[in-house]
């Protein structure tokens, strides 16, 4: 909210709002209870809804975190009225029958009549007394709470009631890793797309897209009214890079074996069904070989693998079942002795400038392929970062790099218990700020997810999830578990999420904005884009399309 913007409603100029009820009980742990007005009952509200609670000197902004109809003789509850009968179910109704709802202070406004243009929202302390006036949030209130859409408060959605856009602090959310979560078809992969969006326009980090099934990039052929981030922001800003050498609008990603490195492949070792042996064989093949161990592996002929099972004490039998099941990664086309490893390098280059890399997969899409790419490249560019961050530091030279941002599918493969501390990933998610280089990950199971980790999630945004063990690992850490459960579980199938985390100062409920290639290519212009385009990409744009293209 800019300093010269003052909710009228907060300043002692307080119109009528639409009171609901009033508090008549309740705790600061446990949350308060508040009576509805008889004109006022549940149907009408909803689990998770953003309201106001005024009290004496300060304002509480809250959620409705429970419902619960009651009664004041216990006789109702045992012989009800007749259902057919209105007349009986009116007169009842707000003196022998009423409704309560269940509210948990999250932020408070200090001396709401004394306000100065500076006045912020804080952690809730205490609570209101008895018969605080409990109201509908307004329009004022959201942008009390949780400011204006700006360049670097990008609006994700609006309130599942209202249309009001709702800003999450993009500066927050880069200085963390990150989650989106939510169940197969709940809509990860338009949010993911939409927050890319909002970091690329924002210019506060660099993200690094492995992009298993080519949905990120380009106009989506299921869908031509989804523009990919190449289509919005042009080929200069998103480079795109594919193992798929058919791939003509992208640049050939080629992997030479000098760069897997046996840590690579431990990730793997569901996918390759490796045995417990493989850490022994690969560590002493490392050992004699270095760079080049899958290479002279591949290479040995039996007799030479023989020899040199007795010259090292490798059992024989490991070393064979290794190097067969290693074929499957050793004769992948995208892997080839000659290949040139300068393309992470540009990678990282790329990245430092602040332009956004889209790692494609095209035909090689299964999850071998994706794990042993993204481990490779992540690893590297990871190490390169750190070198160059502790360089600077070690010479005083207060140098701000670019942030990174990279994106996982998929991302509980990577992030096992028995992985995750020992692969990059869960080196970047615990090192969080250190090194300007985070993750966000994508995942439909966070129950599968390394805990230690999820810790480190700094802001999570979840979609519908009906796994009990997703529903708790997705709020691992969270305060108010059960509130936020309860939330979860009215979510709408698609288009609704719940965000909790740095980026909100409180926990929201949220519809998902839509995907609209007009009001997205609008929003760039009004930010100051003036998007270069590549003369493919010209001529493209410039073919008819259909008339229900921009919606």
């Amino acid at each position: 909210m800019s300093d010269d913007h003052q909710p009228r409603h907060l300043n002692g100029h307080q119109p009528a709002q639409q009171r609901l009820g009033v508090v008549t009980e309740g705790s600061f742990n446990g949350g308060l209870t508040v009576r509805l007005n008889g004109r006022h009952d549940t149907e009408g509200l909803r689990v998770g809804s953003f309201v106001v609670l005024e009290g004496r000197d300060n304002l509480y902004f809250s959620l409705i975190t429970d419902m619960r109809l009651r009664v004041t003789d216990q006789a109702l509850a045992s012989h009800p009225p007749p259902i057919d009968s209105p007349f009986v179910s009116r007169a009842l109704a707000g003196t022998h029958t009423f409704a309560t709802v269940e509210v948990r202070p999250n932020l408070m406004l200090e001396e709401k009549d004394n306000l100065t243009a500076t006045s912020r929202p804080a952690p809730a302390r205490n609570i209101p007394m008895h018969f605080a006036a409990l109201r509908s949030a307004t329009e004022a209130d959201f942008d009390l709470v949780f400011g204006e859409v700006s360049l670097t408060r990008f609006a994700l959605g609006t309130p599942p009631t209202m249309d009001i856009p709702i800003p999450i602090d993009l500066e927050e959310l880069v200085t963390r890793s990150n989650g989106i979560f939510g169940q197969s078809g709940s809509g990860k992969s338009v949010l993911t797309r939409l927050l890319l969006f909002g970091l690329i326009k924002s210019r506060l980090a660099a993200p690094l897209v492995f992009d298993m099934h080519s949905e990120y990039a380009r106009q989506s052929r299921d869908d031509p009214s989804i523009l990919g981030l190449v289509d919005l922001f042009g080929s200069q800003q998103v480079r795109v890079f594919s193992l798929d050498e058919t791939d003509t609008r992208a640049r050939s990603v080629l992997i030479n074996p000098e760069q897997i490195q046996p840590g690579d492949i431990e990730l793997l070792r569901d996918e390759l069904n490796l045995r417990e042996t493989f850490a022994a064989v690969s560590h002493q093949l490392w050992q004699s070989f270095r760079h080049k161990w899958l290479a002279r592996l591949m290479a040995m002929s039996p007799d030479d693998l023989a020899d040199y099972c007795k010259e090292t004490g490798v059992h024989q039998g490991a070393a064979e079942a290794l190097k067969q099941k290693l074929a499957l990664i050793a004769d992948k086309p995208y892997i080839k002795a000659q290949a040139s490893v300068d393309w992470i390098d540009d990678i990282l280059t790329l990245l430092q400038r602040g332009t956004a890399v889209i790692i494609q997969f095209g035909k090689y899409d299964d999850m071998l392929d994706y794990m042993l790419v993204a481990n490779i490249v992540s690893r590297r560019i990871h190490e390169r970062y750190t070198e160059i961050v502790a360089r600077d530091e070690a010479a005083n030279q207060l140098i701000e790099h670019k942030r990174i941002v990279i994106v996982l599918e998929e991302a509980h493969k990577f992030l096992k218990p028995e992985a995750a501390r020992q692969t990059i990933f869960g080196k970047i998610a615990r090192e969080m700020r250190k090194y300007a280089v985070t993750l966000l990950v994508v995942d439909q199971r966070p129950s599968d997810i390394d805990p230690e980790v999820l810790s480190q999630i700094g802001t999570r945004i979840t979609g519908p999830l009906t796994d009990p063990h997703d529903i708790d690992a997705v709020l691992t850490g969270v305060s108010d578990r059960n509130q936020m459960r309860g939330m979860l579980a009215t979510l709408q199938p698609k288009q609704e999420c719940l965000i909790v985390g740095h980026a909100v100062p409180m926990p929201i409920m949220l519809r998902t904005r839509p995907y609209d290639a007009h009001d997205l290519r609008e929003e760039l212009k009004r930010d100051g884009w003036s998007i270069t385009l590549d003369p493919q990409e010209r001529r493209r744009r410039l073919q008819p399309v259909k008339t229900d293209l921009f919606g």
